[in-house]
């Protein structure tokens, strides 16, 4: 793989990973801009690592059974940034806050792979499809809010009231 290629997926990982991540930023999530940009350009990083090393096995005299599988970068990527993830989730009260942020974290990862590999078509339209969820489902997040609101519904009463209807089921 030569330098201009290299460049250009990294370039590419950055650049998904900052259009995401400025959302999250928009929004005032701690996790934002540039630490989208680090978890894509990781991700990348690290696969273009394991690109680099399955190339160097097959090309030089290595070791016999030596051998490399640049699938497992992939799972160890999903598996770290769940570390990552974690660390952004946090329970306020009765509420769970940072799990769309924790979420977003882990596709940008997939996208910094996604770069990594080459595969721009999947790592463009991921962030496609990711900010149409992020910004065009926010105004029925918001009417569904409104109407739950209406209802008097919160999540510690329907639980309560689908307990009380099993009872009255038996």
């Amino acid at each position: 793989m030569d330098e201009k290629t290299i460049a250009l997926r990294l370039a590419v990982a950055a650049l998904l990973g900052g259009v995401l991540g400025l959302e999250r930023e928009v929004r005032g999530q701690d996790a934002g801009l540039r630490t989208h940009i680090l978890v894509s350009l990781g991700a990348c990083c690290f696969t273009l690592a394991s690109v680099y090393i399955e190339v160097l096995l097959s090309t030089s005299d290595a070791l016999e059974g030596a051998r490399g599988d640049i699938s497992r970068i992939a799972s160890q990527v999903v598996v770290g940034i769940g570390f990552l993830g974690a660390g952004v989730i946090l329970r306020h009260g009765g509420q769970v806050k940072g799990l769309t942020t924790a979420a977003n974290l882990w596709l940008t990862a997939s996208v910094g792979l996604a770069a990594g590999l080459g595969f721009y078509v999947a790592a463009g339209g991921t962030v496609v499809v990711a900010l149409l969820s992020l910004v065009g489902l926010r105004p029925l997040e918001r009417a569904i809010a409104r109407y739950r609101e209406k209802r008097g519904l919160t999540a510690d009463r329907d639980v309560a009231a689908s307990r009380d209807d099993s009872r009255d089921a038996r």
